[in-house]
């Protein structure tokens, strides 16, 4: 794969890969070329040879994958967070128990993990290059999390060059119209730091919770982990939502990763509807799109919520739900790893109240129970 190199931001992202083969070594080596906002530092076949690169000079990001000779990527990962934490985008394939593993490395401080792209055609080459761009940038971004190390005041916060789509690819606007009064359900959007994020909110809900649909931008073949890891902490019962899932409630419902989630209405119950298409808002699954579907579904039977997350997915969709009668939250920015998601939907006039993450279980009880007493008294 070959790609014309372009003129350098002067502060160009420095990135290193850490990868054994050779070929994928060269793949991303383009990538990072064709980015005028990345810049390649080194590329190591191990992370011996990576710790002698980093010898010389510390890169801003890694992009470092889990199956590597002399010592495995999970054993490097805690080693560069115990002695000299940088943002760490983990690129491994999913094979055997490869999902678990990239939990594993969330754990440990990656910043964000991604599925090994394949490189095989041109239109395969261009999406894994804004996928990666957006990763690294996005990972430096949350650099926050790590000890000693703050917010960098360099430009990385703007997306790779790359079309954008919008939602009406997969579901077309429709004006504010009233739907039937029911009980309430939940719909939150997160990206970067979400994984933590929906782990410390999820895990304080109670069992009567109205039932709660939820984007977070992660891989094809991860969600499933994710989910089932959720599951062992929570009181609700999570699960990767699956194509004509009757929403009930105390259960939460995580997209399926690389489709599209929408919520449908079958009279009086709300029905998970799950399908592919192009990336809307450069992501699938979007925000934006399960957004756009609870405010045509549910109106103001709906809680809408986006959480912390680099660049604008979700942003103008929940403006429609806030048009569409929905209770709409945003996570403050001193709570988000960043403050993307959440700032621009604020910008766009889609958020009714802004809060840190620690009081949003009480914005759902509260809503919950104004919504259920609606019904009850319509009933």
């Amino acid at each position: 794969m070959t790609q014309a190199s372009l003129p350098k931001d002067p502060n160009a992202l420095r990135v290193m890969i850490v990868d054994d083969s050779a070929s994928i070594r060269a793949a991303f080596s383009s990538i990072i070329a064709a980015d005028p906002g990345l810049s390649l530092m080194g590329a190591a076949p191990d992370p011996f040879a990576a710790v002698e690169m980093m010898r010389a000079e510390i890169p801003d990001v890694m992009l470092l994958d889990l199956e590597l000779p002399k010592m495995d990527g999970l054993t490097f990962l805690k080693k560069i967070m115990s002695q000299r934490p940088i943002p760490v985008v983990v690129c491994s394939s999913h094979a055997g128990s490869g999902s678990e593993a990239m939990m594993k490395a969330l754990d440990l401080g990656a910043a964000e993990v991604l599925e090994k792209p394949k490189l095989d055609g041109l239109v395969q080459r261009q999406e894994a290059a804004v996928r990666i761009g957006d990763a690294l940038r996005a990972a430096v971004q949350s650099r926050a999390r790590l000890p000693g190390l703050r917010k960098p005041q360099r430009a990385a916060a703007s997306l790779a060059p790359g079309e954008k789509l919008l939602a009406d690819v997969i579901l077309p606007p429709l004006p504010p119209r009233a739907v039937p009064t029911t009980p309430p359900v939940i719909v939150i959007g997160a990206s970067t730091g979400g994984i933590e994020a929906l782990k410390d909110l999820l895990t304080v809900l109670p069992e009567a919770t109205p039932p709660v649909i939820i984007v977070q931008h992660m891989p094809e073949h991860f969600t499933a982990a994710f989910a089932k890891r959720l599951n062992t902490l929570c009181r609700v019962t999570v699960s990767e939502a699956k194509d004509g899932d009757i929403l009930q409630q105390g259960h939460v419902y995580i997209a399926p990763g690389n489709y599209h989630m929408l919520l449908r209405r079958s009279s009086m119950q709300y029905r998970i509807a799950i399908q592919d298409g192009p990336c809307v808002s450069r992501h699938r699954p979007s925000v934006d799109v399960v957004f756009r579907s609870a405010a045509q579904a549910a109106g103001a039977n709906a809680m809408g919520i986006i959480m912390t997350g680099m660049g604008d997915d979700g942003a103008r969709c929940l403006a429609e739900m806030r048009a569409a009668g929905a209770f709409t939250l945003a996570q403050d920015e001193a709570s988000c790893v960043v403050y993307g998601m959440p700032g621009e939907a604020v910008a766009r006039g889609g958020v009714a109240k802004i809060v840190p993450l620690g009081r949003i279980a009480a914005e759902i009880a509260g809503f919950s129970e104004l919504r259920t007493a609606a019904a009850k008294d319509r009933a």
